[in-house]
């Protein structure tokens, strides 16, 4: 058998192999954790909140809102970054602390270089 045609039918057996082998899949950030966390009932306004994702996020293009049950939702100050899997912010302690259901909405770009966004839902009151 020639060179050529020992080339030819490697390729031809060998090429569609390489496309099946398993590659690593990107994944989104997704919560894997959060204070206070989802559904949580609170006595009242933590000092900071926390969000931890599964995977490193862009910290300089996260964002964290705190959305009180009625008025405008308020841009928190992202801590400087400790881990790159964490949001964290701090609370204004001026901050009137209605009862009611309020929400941590976040958006962070991991670095898969996907945008993702969500919610968790506390309520302030009395458990």
């Amino acid at each position: 058998m020639s060179r050529t045609r020992l080339a030819c039918l490697l390729v031809t057996f060998a090429a569609p192999l390489l496309l099946l082998r398993p590659t690593p899949a990107a994944a989104h950030a997704v919560v894997i954790g959060s204070s206070p966390a989802a559904a949580a009932v609170l006595p009242a306004l933590p000092g900071t909140v926390t969000i931890r994702f599964n995977s490193r996020i862009d910290h300089a293009r996260s964002r964290l809102l705190l959305v009180p049950p009625e008025g405008e939702p308020l841009a928190l100050a992202l801590a400087p970054p400790g881990e790159h899997t964490v949001l964290e912010a701090a609370i204004p302690p001026s901050l009137p602390a209605p009862a009611g259901g309020w929400r941590l909405r976040w958006q962070v770009l991991a670095i898969d270089g996907h945008i993702t966004r969500g919610d968790i839902p506390f309520r302030l009151g009395t458990p």
